[in-house]
């Protein structure tokens, strides 16, 4: 049975730190795919099992935090939210940190510390307690073990000078206030700086979230776009967002497509012509018949795939993961150590000693290495999204870092796709205008997208016209048709292998009339992109089921060296495998005969209009087909996994230079707690410059 992605809505998670705990409980139990994002309340998983989400429900709700239904997402009480504790916490902090600066002899009474503190304490036991509890009753310490030992040490040890009233020395309940208030303030600063990160899911997503006229009986009722059903007739009027996919029956429109394929013009849409959900009607008027609806629409499959992206993790965060499930353990030994060496091999006592192992947990974060890579990687699916480019997984970032090969399938990939008439060599008996005139009258009968632009192109040369009675289509041939006069005709690929460039023929009663060169046009930014990758160090390959001298033809024009033409399917297949042997291999095709060579290459890229956009070979999906989106797909790769190591450096870094530091005594656990709450800013703040950090180059 396929896997499914399971989606749940769990509340009380306060930071990124409650977030790894239920990964690491979801991982345990073997379940892949695995995106659990505190910010906006969600944890995701695939699994092929639907029968286990009872037991893995009451598993997440066994480390603390609650499971709500989508439909009933309650708000979170004022006392809950994380901002409202922190402004709690503050206003009694201050006064306590005042006492070290102000000569107000109140304020250095322990009782009146105490009783400032106490509340400060209480939330701290509250919110960092209890999952510190739930972390080590079921074998996984987090960092609120760390914060919640080092501030409960502090509060204790001046708890105990203050009972037996052993004087001034013994008071540090700024510091386990501190402590405290200051990890909260990181907590809200994580909080909205991830909130950020995951933007372009949420974007998208409120584009879903519009009206739609639907037209019954010749009135217009106003209805929600998630009740639309296939075939009903919508109005969309100008300066509307289209509420889903469709066909339009009547009207014209220039449409902005940005939000789904980046391209900045708008797209002039008639009769036929198909639009999509969440793109906007900048001028006109048109009657839409809907076609895909709900879950099947081009926008709730660029969700999906989003969110699946978002799930799938690059195998450069594996090292971050491993490293954050022993972090806490490590650290509370290192604590240990520091207290027993700086009591026993030191002169320097008991308050000293209590004050250099709390100094070492407040300032160790493991937030920051369980942070470094999904955040660049959200910023670098949402910034790539925003350029029409989708991305099935933060482990194909990854991929294509060192690509040594881009293969490209020729039609519709390097070249428009659009075919036009290069040249028609007339044979003995017959004139051009009466060539034309026949081509035009049979092409006029055929669906094929080809014979469209034929008859577009011709009209404007002078024809001698015929009547036809039959015209039918061979599939992978060409066309028969019979004229008036009983005469038969025959257009299609030439029979006999031609050395020269010229691909159909058309024959009158079996004699040959003429012999038409087809090509279709270079894309315009075919020749910079072959240029820009070569300056990459990256070598560009044709492989093409068309004819071997038109590929040569083509590959001469950009710059191309390797070329592979008339290659079936199968052929293709072995080309990738071929060059994979060899290095990182991007495939890029247009989705459809190239599907088993896209699945096969490291990562396949598919150029593609919006409305296969679920082609599943592919790992990318590029919704604009001007070529200048590849080269943006692989800068923005390769930004985004230097982003991610940049914020690895930093978080091992941080940790590495702080906790010896911590451990000699350099540190008040004051300002460690500091330090530790915006270590995870720091990296947020570093993936967030991805949005908008030039990347050409």
């Amino acid at each position: 049975m396929a896997e499914q992605l399971v989606e749940l809505n769990v509340t009380g998670m306060h930071c990124n730190n409650c977030a790894m705990s239920i990964h690491k409980l979801l991982e345990k139990k073997g379940l892949h795919d695995v995106l659990v994002s505190f910010a906006s309340e969600e944890v995701k998983f695939s699994t092929a099992d639907q029968s286990i989400l009872p037991q893995i429900i009451k598993d997440i709700e066994g480390l603390g935090f609650k499971v709500v239904d989508e439909e009933n997402v309650q708000p979170t009480p004022f006392y809950d939210k994380v901002e409202n504790k922190f402004i709690f916490c503050a206003i009694f902090t201050a006064p306590l940190l005042l006492h070290m600066l102000l000569p107000w002899h109140f304020l250095h009474n322990p009782i009146i510390q105490l009783i400032l503190c106490l509340p400060v304490f209480i939330v701290g036991c509250m919110h960092f307690g209890k999952s510190a509890y739930s972390s080590l009753k079921n074998g996984m310490p987090n960092m609120d073990v760390l914060i919640f030992i080092g501030s409960a040490s502090a509060f204790i040890y001046s708890l105990v000078g203050t009972i037996e009233n052993l004087g001034g020395q013994y008071l540090f309940y700024e510091t386990a206030a501190t402590i405290i208030t200051l990890v909260l303030l990181g907590n809200v600063f994580e909080k909205r700086s991830v909130n950020q990160t995951t933007s372009a899911v949420k974007n998208l997503m409120k584009f879903q979230q519009v009206n739609a006229n639907r037209v019954v009986n010749g009135s217009v009722e106003l209805i929600s776009a998630k009740d639309v059903a296939a075939g009903d007739v919508l109005l969309v009027n100008e300066g509307d967002q289209v509420p889903v996919d469709g066909d339009v029956i009547s009207g014209d429109a220039l449409i902005n497509e940005a939000m789904i394929t980046g391209e900045s013009m708008p797209v002039a849409k008639t009769k036929y012509d198909k639009v999509i959900g969440g793109t906007i009607v900048q001028q006109g008027n048109i009657r839409i018949s809907a076609t895909k609806v709900g879950a099947n629409s081009t926008l709730s499959q660029i969700i999906d795939l989003m969110k699946k992206a978002q799930a799938a993790k690059p195998p450069v965060q594996k090292l971050g993961d491993k490293v954050a499930s022993i972090f806490v353990p490590v650290v509370l030994l290192i604590a240990l150590g520091t207290f027993v060496i700086t009591y026993f091999a030191t002169d320097a006592g008991l308050q000293r000693s209590m004050m250099n192992a709390i100094a070492v947990m407040v300032i160790s974060c493991p937030c920051a290495m369980g942070l470094a890579t999904p955040t660049a990687v959200m910023v670098g699916l949402g910034r790539a999204a925003k350029n029409g480019i989708l991305i099935k997984g933060g482990d194909t970032i990854e991929a294509v870092a060192n690509t040594k090969y881009v293969l490209f399938d020729k039609t519709g990939t390097l070249t428009t796709g659009k075919f036009s008439i290069k040249e028609i060599k007339v044979e003995e008996g017959f004139n051009i205008e009466q060539i034309r005139g026949v081509i035009s009258a049979i092409e006029e009968r055929s669906n094929h997208p080809i014979a469209k632009s034929f008859v577009s192109e011709l009209q404007a040369y002078p024809q001698q016209k015929i009547i036809l009675r039959t015209a039918k289509e061979e599939k992978g041939l060409g066309m028969r048709a019979e004229d008036v006069d009983g005469n038969n005709y025959f257009l299609g690929s030439a029979k006999h292998k031609t050395p020269d460039h010229f691909n159909l023929t058309l024959y009158r009663n079996q004699v040959r009339m003429a012999q038409i060169a087809v090509d279709d046009t270079i894309k315009p930014n075919a020749a910079n992109l072959i240029a820009q990758l070569k300056k990459a160090g990256i070598t560009p390959v044709l492989v093409s089921g068309d004819k071997a001298l038109r590929c040569n033809a083509l590959a001469a024009t950009l710059g191309i060296k390797e070329v592979h033409g008339e290659m079936l399917p199968e052929d293709k297949l072995k080309v990738v495998d071929m060059y994979r042997k060899k290095g990182k291999t991007i495939m890029i095709g247009d989705g459809i005969n190239d599907a088993p060579a896209l699945t096969q290459a490291d990562v396949g890229v598919s150029m593609n209009d919006a409305s296969h956009i679920a082609i599943q070979s592919a790992k990318v999906i590029l919704l604009n087909t001007d070529l200048q989106s590849v080269v943006t797909f692989l800068q923005i790769s390769k930004h985004t996994l230097i982003t991610i190591k940049q914020n690895l450096f930093w978080a091992f870094a941080y940790n590495i230079v702080a906790i010896p530091i911590a451990a000699l005594g350099f540190l008040n656990p004051m300002v460690g707690a500091f330090a530790m709450a915006f270590s995870d800013v720091i990296v947020i703040g570093n993936s967030l410059r991805l949005k908008v950090k030039k990347v050409n180059g």
